[in-house]
């Protein structure tokens, strides 16, 4: 048997398929083709409108319809929270509620208005109402008589000194008196003489230049007594040398309070040595430290006030007096320097204190009356009287800084030169109130 034959007889031994097999197999070849082709399909449409939407807005040039959802409305003109591009509201009234109503008018100004610098301070006494007390002889120091914080009278006694030297100046004037006296009445018993000729002119005139010498030097040993702290009365009372005191009374030479001494009791002092300190404390010093920076805010004459701790309720206003214009290298700040009143003495000399000064703003604000600023809910705003009709005004909306006592900056809504409505304002307000309430 040849190769042909045996095919032959091989495919007559395979068993043929039934018919409805390969129908079956040939629809589930059609199936699986149509879900290839399905599948990518869509990834292909899918990849293309992510391309249109890389490329830009699709709109109906693309062949996508245009959307038919209704816009969002914008806000109502001139209702209450519309934004910046709100109506204002416009208030008009009849002359008689204006009339009624008291509005004043004031004029937005651009100014700069005081503000408050505060710094710590420290009190001290006035310098220049402190008195220094000097012994005016030397001696020994035999009695102190007031203390530290003493308060004292003018002529109150302050400390005795032994003084050999005050001893010593008494006795030349009851000398210097004697030899006065004496020449006194040989003065009058040589003008005697020589009314009956019975001495010369000239013996006259020598009697005369020695009296007049001596009376010289009785008034200088007179006044070196005073000079030592003698009163008049006391030398008047020196009738001879029993009387001669080797002490001397140092007298408070002022009113006021003794804040410093100097000597104890068996200290020896010289001439002119400092003994104690009375000052007049009717007036004290504040002494703050300006930083270098606010040096050119204060000036000298600025309105200054002071809070003591003890009395915080009870502040005291001066002004200041001085400004040093030296800068301390190690702190960089510069003293200043504030007068205050203190006739009942609740400041007390180095007692801490808050120093609050007044001084100019740094730069130029817009700043209206407080009276003209309304408040409605979060907003603030201000009226303004329209310039063509009587009786009409627009509210607007403003944006306030700080306050400066009767006034307030303005930082946005206002410029310098408008006018606004200050007496009055919060009956505008009531009439804005009726209208968005629809009354």
């Amino acid at each position: 048997m040849d190769r042909s034959d045996a095919i032959g007889d091989e495919r007559a031994a395979t068993p043929a398929r039934p018919t409805w097999l390969r129908v079956a197999l040939r629809a589930a070849g059609a199936l699986a083709l149509l879900l290839v082709g399905a599948v990518g399909g869509a990834l292909w449409s899918e990849r293309r409108a992510l391309r249109g939407e890389l490329a830009g807005p699709v709109g109906p040039a693309a062949g996508v319809a245009p959307s038919t959802a209704a816009p969002v409305a914008a806000p109502a003109t001139g209702a209450p929270g519309g934004g910046a591009d709100e109506a204002p509201l416009e208030i008009t009234l009849p002359p008689e509620a204006v009339r009624r109503a008291g509005l004043r008018i004031a004029t937005a100004a651009t100014a700069r208005p005081a503000v408050t610098l505060t710094v710590p301070g420290t009190v001290v006494s006035n310098a220049y109402r402190e008195t220094k007390v000097a012994a005016l002889v030397g001696g020994v120091v035999r009695q102190i008589l007031v203390e530290l914080g003493s308060t004292v009278r003018r002529g109150a006694p302050l400390a005795i000194v032994f003084s050999t030297e005050l001893a010593e100046a008494q006795m030349k004037y009851l000398a210097a008196r004697a030899m006065l006296h004496a020449d006194h009445q040989k003065l009058v018993r040589t003008r005697r003489l020589v009314a009956i000729g019975a001495a010369s002119r000239q013996e006259l005139e020598e009697v005369q230049a020695t009296h007049d010498a001596h009376e010289s030097e009785l008034a200088a040993a007179r006044q070196r007594l005073l000079l030592l702290g003698l009163t008049p009365e006391q030398i008047d009372a020196l009738g001879g040398a029993s009387d001669v005191a080797a002490e001397v009374t140092v007298a408070a030479p002022v009113d006021g309070v003794v804040i410093a001494r100097g000597v104890n009791p068996g200290q020896a002092v010289m001439p002119g040595q400092e003994l104690f300190v009375v000052a007049d404390l009717s007036t004290v010093w504040v002494i703050g430290d300006l930083h270098e920076s606010d040096v050119g805010r204060v000036h000298v004459g600025a309105r200054a006030t002071v809070t003591p701790p003890t009395t915080p309720s009870r502040p005291v206003v001066g002004r200041v007096s001085y400004l040093d214009p030296r800068v301390d290298p190690a702190t960089r700040t510069a003293k200043v320097r504030v007068e205050i009143p203190n006739p009942e003495g609740t400041l007390r000399l180095g007692m801490y204190v808050t120093l609050a000064l007044e001084v100019s703003a740094e730069r130029p604000v817009t700043v209206v009356p407080r009276a003209a600023v309304q408040t409605i809910g979060e907003r603030t705003v201000v009226y303004l009287p329209v310039a063509d009709g009587e009786g009409r005004f627009v509210e607007r909306p403003v944006t306030l800084g700080a306050t400066f006592g009767d006034v307030v900056e303005v930082l946005a809504g206002l410029t310098p030169g408008e006018r606004v409505v200050t007496e009055g304002s919060f009956f505008l307000r009531a009439e804005a109130a009726r209208l968005r309430a629809g009354g």
